[in-house]
């Protein structure tokens, strides 16, 4: 959507700026303490800056409600060679408890769905936590469909210097 700050039905999408960033790692705190991994967040103001706002690596917004930010989602754009278009990965979508089961998510979905339809973009994917039946349930009630045949993996920064330390 051209004017992502767009207000649907009380609630308001702010694309965030580099002023934010307090608040967006804030909301970075809460999911990880929501999914019982407080102690593994690693990022910090100045990561966030950089990376968001800097290398402009991903967009974040921010989900206002009566004058209170009540939530954020940060995506980035990625590539399906099967598709042959690029596609919206959502990395965090964050909604506070007190907030959740007003249709706010819904409201995520269909920003991120003109998002994507403006660029061309012909998935949104994400993950989801095995356990966070909440949420599951939310995506299944949208249309979304789980990728079981999929699984994630992952090089952390040790694997990554590992293998450049053994390269050939």
């Amino acid at each position: 959507m051209k004017d992502i700050e767009k207000t649907v039905s009380k609630v308001n999408f702010k694309r965030a700026t580099e002023k934010d960033i307090p608040i967006i790692l804030d909301f970075i705190k809460q999911i990880a303490a929501y999914e019982k991994m407080l102690d593994k967040v690693k990022a910090t103001e100045e990561s966030l800056s950089e990376s968001i706002f800097h290398n402009n690596r991903a967009e974040a917004l921010l989900i206002e409600m009566n004058k209170e930010f009540v939530g954020y989602v940060i995506y980035f754009f990625n590539f399906s060679t099967f598709v042959g278009r690029e596609g919206i990965y959502i990395e965090d979508l964050y909604i506070k408890p007190e907030y959740r089961r007003n249709g706010i998510g819904k409201k995520v979905f269909e920003v991120l769905a003109h998002v994507a339809k403006e660029n061309k973009c012909e998935r949104i994917e994400w993950t989801c936590l095995d356990w966070n039946e909440p949420s599951l349930n939310f995506y299944k009630s949208i249309g979304a469909k789980p990728m079981r045949e999929w699984i994630i993996h992952r090089l952390d920064k040790e694997a990554i210097e590992e293998i450049i330390k053994n390269e050939s």
